[in-house]
């Protein structure tokens, strides 16, 4: 299961219930920042997650709203010396606004905290036996913009009835099983993996695209996503703006949407000059399985299951608040 954290969803300028560009995703115990807009550090306060192990940040690109909060953040990790090394993923134009910031914050010397910026390019950027992380191009202003494809590994289920009916004791022999082993039971007898495993069945798959000026190319990227993430700056009667400035429209994105047969479309990015409900209501008649992402929203991703709902910060036992994808 990914877990999506929005932290800040506005557009350009913070409003009075909008932060800056900024999201977490949680996986097993990775702890992914993509986009850091000014302001980000206090609403990581707020949402109850704190720093802990937020050593990732992904950028999407390097215009100021999506990493002005990268200086202050930097700065408390060093002061507090809570994260000793702090990774920051990008395309090279966004890491040299980066580090030309981080040298207002610490100076021209060595910074009090290691920081290694990592220049990455489209294809796969992480992975280990669970997931992948994967980067796209995004086209944005020339900005050399990335997204971003959180997706987990296929699975095969293991079945236990094939498993009693085998005589496979509980315990080790299961788990070696499930790892691929075949094992040999007390009688003699081998059983292999394909006998007690069910077909591979895909893992969640989310797709995070910030900032973009046409959707053409992304139609691929998003394919069967559980949840698409991308930006709604415009609606269709300032298409002409959006598309001057390198954005897209609500329409545009559940377009997208659509396109790629995703289950879920959740929209971001959204200007002061507009409602959530007037973003909704160009979207939906297109892709009806559409949300508009708050500040402090988040949800919880599994491919088998609807995707749920919770408000950060989370109380104790808290259920989620919504149990459907919306209709």
């Amino acid at each position: 299961m990914f877990e999506l954290v929005f932290l800040g969803t506005s557009a350009s300028a913070p409003s009075v219930r909008r932060g800056l560009s900024s999201a977490v995703v949680l996986y097993k115990e990775y702890r992914f920042m993509i986009d850091c807009g000014e302001g980000t550090q206090r609403q990581l306060l707020q949402s109850g997650l704190g720093f802990k192990r937020l050593d990732k940040i992904l950028l999407t690109h390097g215009h100021l709203d999506h990493i002005l909060g990268l200086g202050g953040l930097a700065s408390t990790f060093a002061r507090w010396e809570m994260i000793p090394r702090l990774e920051i993923y990008g395309g090279a134009w966004a890491l040299e606004r980066v580090r030309a910031l981080m040298q207002v914050v610490f100076g021209a010397g060595i910074p009090p905290i290691e920081i290694a910026y990592v220049e990455i390019r489209p294809g796969v950027i992480m992975a280990d036996e669970h997931f992948e992380l994967i980067a796209f191009p995004v086209m944005h202003r020339e900005s050399g913009s990335l997204g971003y494809t959180f997706q987990e590994r296929p699975k095969r289920r293991f079945l236990n009835d094939k498993a009693e009916a085998l005589g496979v004791p509980a315990g080790p022999e299961r788990r070696r099983l499930v790892q691929g082993e075949p094992i040999t039971l007390a009688d003699g007898r081998v059983v292999t993996p394909d006998e007690v495993l069910g077909p591979e069945e895909p893992g969640a798959k989310l797709v995070f695209v910030g900032d973009a000026g046409e959707v053409e190319s992304l139609v691929e990227p998003a394919r069967g996503a559980d949840v698409l993430v991308i930006e709604a700056t415009y609606l269709e009667e300032e298409r002409e703006m959006a598309r001057h400035f390198g954005h897209i429209t609500a329409r545009q994105a559940a377009e997208l949407a659509a396109a790629a047969g995703v289950r879920e479309l959740i929209l971001t990015h959204i200007s002061r000059r507009y409602t959530a409900q007037q973003v909704l209501e160009e979207a939906r008649p297109i892709f009806p399985a559409v949300r508009v992402a708050r500040d402090f929203d988040g949800f919880r991703i599994t491919r088998d299951k609807p995707i749920t709902l919770v408000r950060y910060p989370l109380t104790a036992g808290e259920e989620p608040e919504e149990s459907k994808t919306p209709s």
